[in-house]
């Protein structure tokens, strides 16, 4: 498959008028990933081929909230945190054991929860490995774009 710059000035601008917040395509030799909500900041597109990363901007959309504050935190500590608006959750299924625990070792790739948008379940992996710390969200809870889930301690 391939995408030529119109067909992604085409994507972008039917996202736009969508209500679409994420689209992933996978092709042969690319990866193009297309978020909206992000913070005023850092729209952005981000596609992978073969040659060097394209990166172009994102149609302007409504700023979300900033996420809410957490404590202060430690500066050994890294923060797992939510990819999108979506429903936190920290089993597969209710009535299951949770992806991580307090003091529960995880590996970079590892998945450490489910978020829910739009009825998909989408599970969020682990980027770092280390201790978990601190978990911050309670399950079920709706969480916020950038909004701290957990805390690891690297190691």
């Amino acid at each position: 498959m391939q995408l030529d710059h119109n067909q992604l000035r085409e994507l972008i601008t039917l996202l736009g008028e969508s209500d679409i917040q994420e689209l992933k395509l996978e092709g042969d030799d690319f990866r193009l990933e297309l978020r909206r909500n992000l913070p005023a900041a850092q729209p952005q597109v981000v596609m992978q081929a073969a040659a060097p990363a394209v990166a172009a901007p994102v149609l302007p959309s409504t700023p979300s909230p900033a996420p809410p504050t957490a404590p202060a935190v430690r500066g050994d500590l890294v923060e797992i945190t939510a990819p999108m608006v979506a429903t936190f959750y920290r089993s597969p299924a209710p009535g299951e054991p949770s992806f991580v625990e307090l003091g529960a070792r995880i590996a970079v790739g590892q998945t450490v929860c489910i978020l829910e948008a739009m009825k998909l379940m989408n599970e969020l992996e682990s980027e770092v490995s280390g201790e978990v710390v601190e978990i911050l969200v309670e399950n079920g809870t709706p969480v916020e774009f950038g909004q701290a889930l957990m805390r690891v301690k690297p190691g």
